[in-house]
């Protein structure tokens, strides 16, 4: 079996609320979700919000929940007007803006914003990358 990430699910406070603000950033909420969880098409990825305490529990991880855990999700843009662009609606739909968007060391730009629960979201352009139709990175082999 190849390695891959199919999904990345976010422990978050209020599912709701939490929907409306990944709904204000442009995703689409899947038919499969139900009350104590949301399903998001994210690309290639699928997005998933469920309550926090509920992660937990699932996961087993009472005695190594951090939160966050030093993680960024990573939204790849085609230039940097699609970053600003993006960095904007974030802040619109109630993201708090860690980082505001600049030209970065590694020859890209990128900033960072958080959502209502804490997660960090890397908004970039790399340069050296090339993005698929559908946004995926399609790194070189």
């Amino acid at each position: 079996m190849r390695p891959h990430i199919s999904m990345i699910t976010l422990g978050v406070a209020d599912i709701a609320k939490a929907t409306e603000f990944y709904e204000r950033l442009g995703f689409t909420r899947s038919s499969e979700s139900q009350e104590a969880v949301t399903f998001m098409q994210a690309g290639a990825v699928v997005l998933g919000l469920f309550g926090r305490d509920a992660l937990k529990d699932d996961a087993k991880a009472d005695d190594i929940w951090t939160g966050n855990g030093g993680t960024a999700i990573a939204m790849n843009c085609a230039d940097e007007t699609q970053v600003d662009a993006m960095m904007a609606q974030a802040e619109a739909a109630g993201a708090q803006i860690l980082k505001p968007a600049e030209k970065v060391f590694w020859g890209g730009y990128s900033g960072y914003f958080a959502d209502p629960d804490g997660h960090a979201w890397e908004v970039a352009h790399n340069p050296f990358w090339t993005l698929d139709e559908t946004g995926r990175v399609e790194l070189p082999a």
